[in-house]
């Protein structure tokens, strides 16, 4: 591994592993940071076609175990995100860690990067909450010490940006030195270089008390701090969050017309009503999208009551009473749209999904992404330097 040059007077070269749908590169995009991606890594071939549809170029689909670090070293890059499967990670899983065969290609890029002759100087690592307990974190965490590089490490949420969406992940940025990380003070303790995971984890249970003023207040407060931290204060509403009719679709009158795809059939409303995550256009956070929403109506995300009804009122017989089944019937309750799940995770207005993409395909492939509001700011911050 050669010594650190860097040309600052040209753009970052980037590489983006994981690629999906581009939700790293809109990204890199919303940061405005001085730089460009040289390629993109994803072995998905549905998310390929969406991601040439938006970017007029089709990422590298290959196994990604199959690269080497002379492969690697001939693009010339300074920085690697990446966004590796969470399988191995999630709390629903079996949580095998690094013995899952799903780790073994974020495995064996960690191996290259001492392998490089001109291995990456910044890194931007995502995943979902319980990567930060796992063995692959242990070892992630031992390669970048062992070369030279300072981390930083967070879990944080769309909430904390004033996004209605309650989606914590786990985020790791790297710098080699002598790159560093700018100081900055989080809750009165310096930072520069390695420290303790920061963030915070909201509450994710539908109640009343999380439609309050004083769960949002509470939230804001913690919340404040690690947005300062990261220089993104203009993402914080000053007086409240963002309500969920900021991103709902106004052309259609969803829940009126039966044969609307987006309605949830009553059979499912009958038989999974009272396990359903329901949420109202002036809710202030909807749950976190999976790739089965759609395919299944439990545990997989929020769905939208469409008829008026007294938000308080519905929560309090939520909380105290279970609520009769016709109540539930008449809220005709509906799917988000794709594009509303895109809103959620803040990609821009002009992301398409080509026509061939089937509407499970297009949830999949969002529940698979990750929060442009909230992976913008990081990378803002990790292409932000001080010497040392």
């Amino acid at each position: 591994m050669e010594g650190l040059s860097i040309e600052t007077n040209k753009p970052w070269r980037v590489l983006e592993f994981y690629s999906g749908i581009g939700g790293l590169r809109y990204s890199l995009m919303e940061a405005e940071v001085d730089a460009v991606v040289i390629e993109a890594f994803d072995i998905n071939d549905v998310a390929n076609d969406v991601y040439e549809h938006n970017f007029s170029h089709r990422p590298y689909q290959g196994n990604i175990q199959t690269l080497s670090a002379a492969n690697l070293d001939r693009y010339g890059v300074d920085a690697w995100l990446l966004s590796p499967p969470c399988q191995p990670y999630t709390r629903q899983g079996l949580q095998k860690g690094s013995s899952d065969a799903r780790a073994s290609s974020f495995l064996k890029i960690l191996e290259l990067i001492p392998q490089c002759s001109r291995p990456p100087v910044m890194l931007l690592v995502e995943n979902v909450v319980g990567f930060e307990t796992s063995d692959t974190h242990e070892k992630m965490i031992t390669m970048l010490q062992e070369n030279n590089f300072d981390t930083q490490e967070f879990i944080l949420s769309p909430l904390q940006f004033g996004v209605p969406y309650s989606r914590p992940r786990y985020f790791c940025l790297a710098k080699r030195k002598p790159l560093c990380f700018q100081k900055a003070q989080f809750n009165n303790v310096l930072l520069w270089g390695p420290g303790p995971i920061l963030g915070y984890e909201e509450s994710m249970v539908t109640s009343e008390e999380a439609e309050s003023d004083r769960y949002w207040n509470k939230l804001r407060e913690t919340t404040r701090p690690i947005c300062d931290f990261l220089e993104s204060r203009e993402v914080i509403l000053e007086s409240s969050l963002t309500k969920i009719s900021e991103d709902i679709e106004e052309e259609s009158e969803f829940g009126v017309d039966p044969s609307n795809p987006f309605l949830v059939p009553s059979s499912l409303v009958e038989r999974w009503g009272s396990a359903m995550d329901i949420v109202f256009p002036e809710s202030r956070r909807c749950c976190c999208f999976t790739k089965s929403y759609f395919r299944y109506v439990k545990g997989t995300g929020s769905l939208l009551a469409t008829c008026p009804v007294n938000l308080h009122q519905f929560y309090i017989m939520q909380g105290k009473t279970k609520i009769e089944l016709p109540s539930l019937q008449e809220l005709q309750l509906r799917y988000f749209t794709p594009r509303e799940v895109a809103n959620f995770h803040s990609f821009p207005e002009d992301f398409q999904f080509p026509q061939h993409v089937s509407l499970r395909q297009r949830y999949a492939l969002l529940g698979n992404s990750l929060s442009v509001g909230v992976v913008a700011p990081l990378l803002r911050y990790l292409f932000t330097h001080e010497s040392p």
